[in-house]
């Protein structure tokens, strides 16, 4: 009996964690790491077309950024999605920091199934922001 309880507590606690792991862009155009941190999940850069400067080696600034601090900081590898919360079979509640404008969203996403990801950037209301999908790097 305790160990189907335990059993049935452990399957209950896994659903949210199925965003993790490295997911690609629809056209091929960013590679981001969805990890846990602390109750909520958050992503960081991997790859992206916008990441290297001319010679594609060198690593370019968050030049955009408001904060003057932070503009010397490379691209590559910048926590951009912080405070994904499951909700309801549901990722809602975070924060998406563009480094092409140096703004922040508000995002969500859902599983669409195991390797597909769809997120959707916006400011205020979610039908004015865009949609990326994702499939899960095997």
């Amino acid at each position: 009996m305790l160990l189907l309880m335990v059993t049935g507590l452990f399957a209950q606690s896994q659903p949210a964690d199925k965003i993790l792991g490295v997911w690609f862009s629809a056209d091929n155009a960013m590679k981001i790491e969805i990890f846990k941190s602390g109750n909520t999940y958050s992503g960081k850069l991997i790859e992206a077309k916008f990441m290297f400067e001319a010679d594609g080696k060198t690593p370019k600034k968050d030049t955009e950024n408001p904060n003057e601090k932070l503009k010397s900081r490379s691209r590559q590898g910048l926590v951009h999605i912080t405070g994904l919360v499951f909700i309801d079979g549901k990722y809602s509640n975070g924060v998406l920091y563009s480094v092409e404008s140096g703004g922040n969203y508000s995002i969500k996403g859902e599983l669409k199934g195991p390797n597909d990801l769809e997120t959707r950037g916006y400011k205020g209301v979610p039908m004015m922001g865009k949609t990326f999908r994702w499939t899960r790097v095997q």
